[in-house]
Order: structure tokens, then C-alpha cells, then sequence
């Protein structure tokens, strides 16, 4: 709970990329950052907060826990809910939307959760009941333990602002982020996607080499909460803008879907890339190694219950790990797939396996090689 100024911020993150997250959290500087189940837990101020949405690459949101307390019935959460600061972050006659979860508690019903913390919060701050694009509460309530956050994000973090045209099945920019971390990547070295659908994972290590802000073209909830400095808010992103990184590296991304490469071609534009980018028209059979240093190669190739089926996938995987073997000598290669039968029929030399990852209903891996 907020104390003297100080927050409790919480960035989220899925199962099993906590130790990911923790790792970038702490490398841009809140070093006491902690891991939790779903997200890593740190302290700071607004300016912080700011910050971590402006910044974090791999985090879903950035939460600011107000409050937690044990609540048994609905009397007592009313009762509990009505001692929270709400007026030190919400303004008067705000649109805010309230959501609840109920996991091993009393209270069971997520609804009359809801209601009770509305009518707390209407109270403190004559605020009205929103819609899913205003301002959100999270009510959590796990073993009989109520955690109330203010959601500053607003959208989801992984929307970026330049993204227009995404493809089937498409990947995170978040996990994507994430899953280039895990693979030791730094912005230091070429990367290449041979099925790089909407061009996610190619952006993402483009924007890492040029040092530029995952949230520099996008708005956030906090912009509408009590503390926000339009002029200081301002003043971080001129700071953070003006020390973008020049990169000499080349970000290449293939698709054998001619509107895919377009689609592509047009989110690096949007997103001021285009200068060291590339996305071409290709079958994964004819993948060659580019000239210049060697780097990484990170594909998220379809896994059967996704987009593909059948005997097919287990052929293109095999056409996969076979160029990769024969044309990428001294790169690194990751795959990313929820069927581990598809990863072993590249043939790839797997130094580590990541931990399951929820993706829609599916839950994916990473497949890391060493220097092959």
C-alpha cells in the first residue's frame, strides 16, 4: 500500500517468464525488484511508475496496489473497502471499472465483489461505473485475502501503437521481448525470423538495438489518475528519446505470404525502423545465411493446433532445422512451439528448454540451441 509517498507497484507477467521480467526490471534499476507468482513486485513513486509502463518491455501491466486486507464476507469487504485511500488516486467523478476474481475464499461470487468495492469507491470519490477503456480496479481476493490495484496501463502493454496489421496466431510483443532476453539477445547482433508473420520478433530486437522506448508512441491510464505531471511526463521522454542508440545491425524477416511481408514492411514503418529492417517473400526451403556477423535466429513457426495440421508441420520443421544446421554456422537459434515432437524433428542440438507459457489455449516453449 502506498506509504510516505512510496508505491507498491506490480508488474505483471505470465507464468513462467517471471525470472525473465525480474532480470529486466532490476537491469533498469529497481534493484530491490521482487518475484511473485504472475509479476515482479518493486517500490517507487509516480515518476516510477511512469517509467516502468514507458520502459518495461516485457511486462502485460503496471499495477499500483492501494491496499490488502482479509475479508471473510461481503459486510467485511464493504467495511475494509471504505478505509482505502481511493481519493489520493482516483479524481472526483471518474469513469472507473471494477473487476473481481474469487479464488479458495468465503466470498465466492466475483460480482458482489465488484459491487461492494464500486459502492466503496463511489463514496470516497463520486466516481461512476465504466466501460473496459476507463479507468480499472483489480480486486483480487485469494484465501480469504483481498488485494486491491489500480491498473495505470490502460491497454495492454504488448500494444505498442505502430502495430496495425497483425497476422494469424500472432506472438506477444511482450513474450517476444521476453523469449529474445532468454536467449542471451542484447541488441548487439542480427537477428532473423524465416516465418516472421506480422514481424514481431524482428521489431522487437530492432527497437532493443536502437534504445527506443516500447511505449513511446502509445497513451496510459495514468495520464488520467491523481500525481500526473503532464510537464514532468513530458521532460522523461524527451530524456529517454534523445538516447536512442545508432545500430549498424540488420533485422531480417522472411514469410512465404506476400501480404504478411507487406504487412510487415508497413508496421516497421509506423514504427521509424525501417532504416534497419527487411522483410521478404520466402519459403522456409530456400533460407540462406546473410552476409555480415553471426547473430540469432528466433522463429515461431505454426504449431498444428494453431494454424497447421498434420504430417505436414513435422516436413517444415525438418526443412527448418536443416538449413538452420547447414547455412547458419556460428549463429544461435531459438524455437518457439507448444509440441515438443515438432521442436525434436528439427533435429537442432536443444542446450535448454524454457518453462510452459500460456498462449491463447495452448501453452508454448522455448527451444534454445548453443553457437551451432
Amino acid at each position: 500500500m502506498a506509504t510516505s509517498g512510496r508505491l507498491d507497484i506490480f508488474a505483471t507477467v505470465q507464468p513462467g517468464l517471471e525470472p525473465l521480467l525480474l532480470d529486466e526490471v532490476r537491469e533498469l534499476g529497481w534493484t530491490a525488484a521482487k518475484a511473485q507468482p504472475g509479476g515482479i513486485s518493486f517500490e517507487g513513486g509516480w515518476p516510477d511508475v511512469w517509467r516502468a509502463n514507458l520502459l518495461l518491455r516485457g511486462a502485460g501491466r503496471v499495477l499500483v496496489r492501494i491496499g490488502a486486507f482479509r475479508a471473510e464476507h461481503l459486510a467485511q469487504l464493504d467495511k475494509r473497502s471504505r478505509q482505502l485511500p481511493w481519493a489520493e488516486f482516483i479524481p472526483d467523478g471518474r469513469r472507473v471499472r471494477v473487476e473481481a476474481t474469487c479464488r479458495k475464499s468465503r466470498i465466492y461470487h466475483s460480482g458482489a465483489a465488484a459491487e461492494r468495492i464500486e459502492k466503496s469507491l463511489r463514496l470516497a470519490t463520486a466516481a461512476v461505473r465504466g466501460d473496459v477503456d476507463d479507468l480499472r480496479v483489480f480486486v483480487r481476493i485469494d484465501q480469504n485475502i483481498c488485494t486491491v490495484s489500480i491498473d495505470t496501463s490502460g491497454e495492454l502493454l504488448h500494444k505498442r501503437g505502430y502495430k496495425h496489421d497483425v497476422g494469424k496466431a500472432p506472438l506477444r510483443e511482450t513474450q517476444a521481448a521476453l523469449f529474445l532476453r532468454a536467449c542471451g539477445y542484447n541488441g548487439a547482433e542480427p537477428v532473423l525470423d524465416p516465418m516472421c508473420g506480422s514481424g514481431t520478433i524482428v521489431l522487437e530486437a530492432a527497437e532493443i538495438a536502437k534504445g527506443l522506448a516500447p511505449g513511446r508512441g502509445r497513451s496510459f491510464a495514468f495520464e488520467n489518475l491523481r500525481g500526473f505531471d503532464p510537464s514532468l511526463w513530458g521532460q522523461m521522454k524527451q530524456e529517454i528519446a534523445s538516447a536512442e542508440i545508432v545500430s549498424d545491425q540488420r533485422f531480417r524477416g522472411y514469410d512465404r505470404d506476400e501480404g504478411v511481408v507487406a504487412a510487415s514492411t508497413s508496421n516497421a514503418e509506423r514504427a521509424g525502423l525501417s532504416s534497419i529492417t527487411s522483410f521478404n517473400k520466402q519459403n522456409i526451403s530456400n533460407l540462406e545465411c546473410p552476409e555480415g556477423p553471426a547473430g540469432l535466429v528466433l522463429v515461431n513457426p505454426p504449431y498444428g493446433a494453431r494454424i497447421g495440421e498434420g504430417h505436414a508441420l513435422s516436413s517444415l520443421y525438418q526443412t527448418l532445422g536443416r538449413r538452420l544446421k547447414e547455412e547458419f554456422s556460428g549463429w544461435r537459434a531459438g524455437i518457439i512451439t507448444s509440441e515438443e515432437r515438432l521442436a525434436k524433428a528439427t533435429g537442432l542440438p536443444f542446450s535448454e528448454i524454457g518453462p510452459p507459457v500460456p498462449h491463447g489455449p495452448l501453452r508454448i516453449r522455448l527451444y534454445r540451441t548453443a553457437t551451432l
